[in-house]
């Protein structure tokens, strides 16, 4: 790393520049006495000395003992540490006073408007503002998918970001989610897997997308046109409240798409697989496609299970693999 790029990084963490060029200058020439380090700098004598201190109350220097001449750096993993929390700490502080000087504003100057709380995106917006919403979640992502999709390129893996960070997402997919080629292999199993909790109905309402409890994104796409290049962003207000508990009901009343990730009694990861997108509604024509085998070869490995579980038909298929565990 070159000078000029460890001091960035130095005064990242909250180091003045001074201490940031003696810092540079310890790990070029020190141990040596403090003297030379300030010929190194070109600092004068009572700058060097607050800066030299500055370095040793962050944990990056040791201390001038009685006696010695020599100053080092030490060890600074522990003074990394208490530097990068007390910074995030104060990155922190900072985003809420942002936030709450808004919200003073908003109440004591746009208190007889209702236009900012729901901003309509179109275009070329709609995408970037998309990605943004996914990196600002902070807690939790609530969401209704169903097609027509916005080409959004790396919106899965914006999605696999977000789950890695800890974020909660818990989707609702519509029957279409699961027929549309190529999105169930691609976009939902991939984020399944990562630990998104999925739930499957006929059909969703609306395509929406709730931000932890701070807003949310409502597409105004029109399935019979394909269009789906406007978006409103809502808010908090009485709509988002709403918008919350529909969600919450639609959760509730959804059958869940994915259970364990490991394979329960044996069961074959395909055959899981045929499960759930049996219970997820999915049409023979679509089940063979995503299992990649002919009509004939799934209903033999639907009546193989049917029989494994004695069912008479696919709804005790599906209501037996339910209590086995397998869904």
């Amino acid at each position: 790393m070159t000078n000029a790029r460890l001091g960035d990084s130095l005064r990242l963490l909250g180091l003045g520049p001074s201490a940031a060029r003696v810092y540079l200058a310890l790990l070029e020439v020190a141990p040596a006495p403090l003297s030379a380090i300030g010929s190194a700098t070109g600092l004068a004598e009572a700058e060097l000395g607050s800066a030299y201190e500055e370095l040793v109350d962050a944990g990056l220097a040791g201390g001038v003992e009685r006696g010695a001449d020599a100053v080092a750096p030490v060890p600074p993993a522990a003074g990394l540490e208490v530097l990068a929390r007390r910074r995030a700490a104060e990155v922190e502080e900072s985003r809420i006073a942002v936030g709450g000087a808004f919200e003073s504003f908003r109440r004591q100057r746009l208190a007889a408007y209702d236009d900012h709380l729901v901003e309509v995106v179109t275009g070329d917006a709609v995408g970037p503002r998309m990605r943004q919403a996914w990196a600002s979640a902070r807690e939790q992502i609530r969401q209704f998918e169903s097609p027509p999709y916005f080409p959004l390129p790396g919106a899965t893996e914006d999605a696999l970001a977000t789950l890695a960070r800890g974020v909660t997402q818990r989707v609702v997919y519509s029957r279409e989610s699961l027929a549309h080629p190529g999105h169930l292999a691609e976009v939902i199993e991939p984020c399944v897997n990562a630990g998104e909790q999925a739930r499957v109905l006929p059909s969703v309402p609306v395509k929406l997308v709730v931000i932890d409890e701070a807003y949310a994104l409502v597409s105004l796409s029109i399935k019979e046109t394909d269009v789906h290049n406007t978006m409103l962003v809502v808010q908090p207000c009485g709509l988002l409240s709403a918008l919350v508990a529909l969600f919450e009901q639609y959760w509730a009343n959804a059958l869940p798409f994915h259970g364990r990730t490991a394979a329960p009694g044996g069961l074959p990861p395909a055959d899981r697989r045929l499960l759930w997108l049996l219970a997820g509604g999915a049409t023979d024509e679509v089940i063979a496609r995503e299992l990649e085998v002919s009509r004939r070869t799934l209903f033999r490995r639907l009546q193989v299970l049917m029989a494994r579980l004695g069912a008479a038909n696919r709804f005790q298929l599906a209501l037996q693999a339910q209590r086995c565990g397998w869904l």
